[in-house]
């Protein structure tokens, strides 16, 4: 009999759920567990994953068919590349995240133009700072948006930021493929050319050989003094130390950050201490509904593997997403 691994802590998946599973594969035996020593002893019969999996143990995976991963990210792909050829459809949980991380980068956005990260330090200080020494503030209507990725995230984040009366414009990797409420959609090679149009530059690319430092200094030194960047996606597609100079001598205005190129943030990194500088610390895709929407879609794919039907979500392991 083939195993359906799901890579979970026990506690994680609810009796209704598991149940949902049985019947959707009733005939292939059921294995909830992290345990590296169960899953290495169990990997000649398993068929399906869904969770995690322990990726240095995938070559040794010979009938494993899918990997439904729990997260939208499949950036480890750059770190076991021998997966890429091996004999296994890939999966990820786009369509979980829109909701959760559209609405975080607005919390940046918003912090920002009315002064709260200044305010809620003052706070901490008990400080009351009078009116005519507040500063920086702005609105969002009328600015701006350059949306770097342009997928499920990027086209949520520009129906709100179009109802914030936003102009909108998107990079993406076929800029022949449209996208509602932006306004103008360009190449990877044509960013150069629209960052200074830009007042906000979001960032919800993956973490792929292509976008790995896509923002360098020649980006950053290209905006405006008064742009800011929110970045979460994943934090290897800027480069670190030219953020850190563009936010120090002023290129830019700002940074909402909630992805970095190691995590945790170092203590040591300058960004902790930058009051030009929102930090959050890799959740913005976090919401109570997670589990929920992912569990749905890989039910749904279940179905569709079990019926030999196509399944949704299927990453291009050679591309990286």
């Amino acid at each position: 009999m083939s195993i359906l691994l799901l890579d979970f802590e026990p506690h994680i998946l609810s009796e209704e759920q598991l149940a949902q599973i049985r019947a959707a594969a009733p005939d292939v035996e059921l294995l909830v567990t992290r345990d590296r020593d169960r899953i290495e002893a169990a990997l000649d019969q398993i068929e399906i994953a869904a969770g995690g999996f322990p990726h240095n143990l995938l070559p040794r995976a010979h009938n494993l068919r899918w990997l439904q991963d729990w997260s939208a990210g499949t950036d480890w792909l750059l770190r076991h590349p021998e997966a890429v050829d091996l004999d296994f459809v890939l999966t990820n949980t786009s369509g979980v995240h829109p909701i959760p991380i559209s609405e975080h980068v607005f919390a940046l956005l918003l912090a920002f133009g009315r002064g709260f990260h200044r305010a809620f330090a003052a706070q901490a200080r008990r400080e009351w700072i009078p009116q005519d020494e507040q500063e920086g503030l702005f609105e969002l209507a009328g600015k701006t948006m350059l949306l770097v990725g342009v997928g499920a995230i990027g086209e949520r984040t520009a129906e709100v930021a179009r109802a914030f009366g936003m102009r909108i414009l998107g990079v993406r990797r076929d800029p022949t493929i449209g996208a509602p409420g932006v306004a103008g959609l360009f190449g990877p090679d044509q960013l150069l050319e629209i960052l200074p149009q830009a007042d906000f530059v979001v960032l919800t690319v993956p973490l792929t050989h292509e976008t790995r430092g896509m923002i360098g200094e020649r980006e950053l030194r290209a905006l405006k003094p008064t742009a800011y960047v929110v970045n979460i996606g994943r934090g290897g597609t800027i480069q670190e130390d030219a953020l850190v100079q563009a936010l120090r001598e002023g290129w830019i205005a700002g940074a909402g950050l909630d992805v970095f190129e190691t995590e945790p943030l170092p203590e040591h990194s300058p960004l902790w201490a930058m009051d030009n500088v929102l930090i959050t610390s890799h959740y913005a895709g976090l919401t109570p509904r997670y589990n929920k929407r992912a569990m749905a879609i890989f039910l749904d794919n279940l179905r569709r593997y079990r019926a030999g039907q196509p399944l949704r979500n299927v990453v291009d392991k050679e591309l990286g997403y």
